[in-house]
């Protein structure tokens, strides 16, 4: 196969990701070409890129395009996916409008990259607090199934964007040039003076459980996409799966607390043999080896640890931190990419 001419669109936090991925990776393309809604110049990893204006006319030549879907090309996707695939480009989508659709496929190559060739032009990337915890689950559902899953969430602030990212960084220098002024310590001295135009509290030294907007019986957004994502991925929707998302201050990296039980009888040794040879995973058997998400920032891996029993007979806690700019978005869609040139 000849090597392919690859777009990138969306040139935030994700998209500069992607680039980087693609060229630490070595991907074979044969050009590359950033697009977004308005023309620059931008330097990534010391190599200088002309960002192109976005318009349907800009695929006649591509053959993968890499949707980043965060900052303001959220949605891009949806105006210019139909062209790029009319033009002959196959799509690979990191914004959420193809994911739940029946004709494309939502891949996760650790898990289900035999469903890639199903794709009719469009292929979607999952949320990435998805991704991390169906790639630490994926061996485990494979060998024993899963009846249920409990998710809680710590989500790095760059999850809602390079924007999001500045904001937390806003906060912490508008408390750093506050904190003299404030005299004798106390706890309301966390509290900044800052107007928040992201999220929807103050993150420094805070914790926020809303992730997305409310939806029904109190659910967000982002907890419902892991439910229904996670169903699809597995094609299984008989598991039972309920998640609190949770933003921390944290700028990069997401960490999960994930309760599980498996459909057929195992010890702890068992989970602990999956996780050892789960494809995309760095498992830390030791308890006091625990990951964080430090450890995870600018790596590949998803990281395991603190694996222990549950309250029942084949319930178990892990613990579970990737980089959320990385195997949460950009990596996997570069994964994505790969695997189609295999197939």
């Amino acid at each position: 196969m000849k090597k392919p001419n690859v777009a990138v669109v969306g040139v935030g936090a994700v998209g500069i990701e992607m680039v980087r991925m693609l060229k630490e990776r070595k991907f074979p393309f044969s050009s590359l070409r950033l697009f977004a809604r308005s023309q620059r110049q931008m330097n990534i990893e010391g190599e200088n890129y002309q960002v192109e204006v976005i318009s349907p006319q800009v695929f006649s030549n591509i053959d993968i395009a890499l949707f980043a879907g965060t900052e303001g090309e959220k949605g891009a996707a949806v105006t210019y996916a139909p062209a790029a695939v009319k033009a002959g480009a196959v799509v690979i989508d990191n914004g959420a409008d193809f994911r739940l659709q029946d004709n494309v496929p939502l891949i996760v190559p650790e898990v289900n990259k035999d469903k890639i060739i199903t794709h009719r032009g469009i292929i979607a990337n999952p949320n990435c607090t998805t991704i991390q915890m169906v790639v630490a689950l994926g061996e485990i559902y494979r060998r024993f199934g899963l009846k249920k899953v409990v998710l809680t969430s710590f989500q790095a602030a760059s999850g809602a964007g390079r924007g999001a990212m500045q904001e937390l960084r806003q906060e912490a220098l508008s408390f750093c040039q506050g904190s003299e002024e404030k005299g004798e310590f106390s706890p309301l001295m966390a509290k900044v003076d800052f107007n928040q135009e992201i999220f929807s509290r103050q993150l420094l030294f805070n914790v926020v459980p809303q992730i997305g907007s409310f939806k029904e019986e109190g659910f967000t957004t982002e907890e419902i996409k892991v439910v229904k994502e996670t169903h699809k991925i597995f094609s299984d929707e008989s598991i039972k799966i309920t998640a609190t998302c949770v933003r921390v201050p944290v700028f990069v990296s997401h960490s999960e607390a994930i309760y599980f039980s498996t459909k057929t009888s195992t010890t702890i040794e068992d989970i602990e043999n999956a996780l050892a040879q789960t494809a995309g995973v760095k498992f830390f058997p030791a308890a006091e080896d625990f990951p964080t998400a430090l450890d995870a920032a600018q790596r590949e891996e998803v990281f395991a640890g603190r694996l222990r029993r549950g309250a029942e007979e084949s319930t178990y806690w892990i613990w579970v931190v990737a980089d959320n700019l990385l195997k949460g978005a950009a990596l996997n869609a570069v994964q994505i990419a790969e695997e189609l040139l295999k197939n």
